[in-house]
């Protein structure tokens, strides 16, 4: 039974070998029939993911998005509950309402104050006539004086009182806008064209500040991250042409171009098969995938798929033909248009939809024009 066992597993292990042999063989073929300047490596497509989350504390209402759902730049994908808010705008509002009152009358007492102090000035000059004349007393004149500074003091606190109901009216102006921007915040929108990775939150619950609501795949920024090893590295420049080869269609080739290149050396993930199996360090590569070339094809990006990424080292090396071998264009049935095109055309067979009852009175006319044929039979 021991010796069953082992043979067991050597032949397990074996099979390990010539496997491992297999893809280090094929590896080292496909590697073979590069061009000289051109170099390539495994990866899979990724992108970048985004957190949708309220800004302000609150009760989630509605959330408009379900996992795997493909969302659009600014599209609503949850709201907030803005009870409390809109309270606040009201009381804000209000504020500022009595304000604007408080204003139109302090401007009539500033008028009015205005009106005291010219006649107290005309009063005091008349008075200070006659006290020259040896008229009135020195008394009455100084009384007339007295009244024209009081009317003077009042006029001066009138226009502060306007001052400072105008800076009230600011904070609470400011107040309202505070409030408004609030609800505004609370209707979440997708940032970015992604697709819906994670619902984090549901319905009737509540989040805190920077609470998270959804997990979007930013379909906006798609790359691959290849690993090569410091003398293929070293070579490659910024921005350098790439291609993106996915094990699922092998047959085809997307245009990239070399977004960074990681200035440390690193182990490769697990996941990234190389030649020299992980023994060595090895540089990160991102190779990312223009916008308008994503964009067509946005509802069948998957991330995760594996592939192999391909750059230039030498701008005048010619690519391969499998390289040039672009992506055909996707089926009009995937687009979102084609779902809305049966709809004119059903309401214009519902136009015509009375014509059956026309039809039923064309089959009774018939029928009462037919009732007399029984009363022939009696002149037979």
């Amino acid at each position: 039974m021991f010796k069953k066992l082992i043979r067991i597993v050597a032949g397990v292990v074996a099979l390990a070998v010539l496997a491992l042999g297999a893809f280090l063989f094929f590896d080292a073929q496909q590697r073979s029939k590069l061009p000289a300047g051109i170099v390539s490596g495994n990866g899979r497509i990724e992108s970048v993911q985004v957190d949708v989350s309220a800004k302000y504390p609150g009760r989630v209402v509605r959330i408009f998005a379900h996992e795997g759902d493909l969302v659009r730049t600014s599209q609503v994908l949850a709201q907030i509950d803005t009870a409390e808010l809109d309270a606040e705008l009201a009381g804000g509002k209000a504020k500022i309402a009595e304000a604007v009152g408080n204003e139109v009358r302090i401007k009539a007492d500033i008028l009015t104050k205005e009106a005291t102090l010219r006649y107290q000035d005309q009063e005091f000059a008349r008075n200070r006539e006659l006290f020259n004349r040896r008229v009135i007393s020195r008394e009455e004149m100084e009384q007339s004086m007295t009244k024209r500074d009081i009317a003077r003091s009042d006029l001066e606190a009138e226009k502060a009182k306007l001052k400072v109901n105008e800076r009230t009216i600011e904070a609470a102006t400011a107040d309202v806008q505070n409030t408004q921007a609030k609800i505004v915040d609370s209707t979440l929108v997708s940032p970015v064209n992604g697709r819906v990775l994670y619902r984090l939150a549901e319905e009737r619950e509540v989040l805190g500040a920077g609470g998270k609501v959804l997990t979007l795949v930013n379909l906006d920024d798609v790359y691959m991250e290849i690993f090569l090893p410091s003398d293929e590295a070293a070579r490659i420049d910024l921005g350098a042409e790439a291609r993106i080869v996915l094990d699922a269609v092998p047959e085809y080739a997307a245009k990239a171009n070399v977004t960074f290149i990681s200035p440390e050396a690193q182990f490769t993930p697990k996941q990234v098969e190389t030649r020299t199996e992980r023994d060595k360090l090895m540089f990160r590569v991102k190779l990312k995938v223009p916008h308008d070339l994503l964009l067509p094809y946005i509802e069948r990006i998957k991330t995760g798929v594996r592939g192999v990424g391909y750059v230039k080292l030498d701008p005048a090396t010619p690519w391969p033909e499998k390289l040039e071998r672009r992506f055909p264009p996707p089926r009009k049935s995937v687009a979102p248009k084609p779902p809305d095109e049966p709809k004119p055309a059903e309401a214009k067979s519902a136009d015509p939809a009375p014509a059956p009852e026309a039809t039923p009175k064309a089959v009774e006319a018939p029928a009462k024009d037919a009732a007399p044929a029984p009363a022939a039979k009696p002149s037979n």
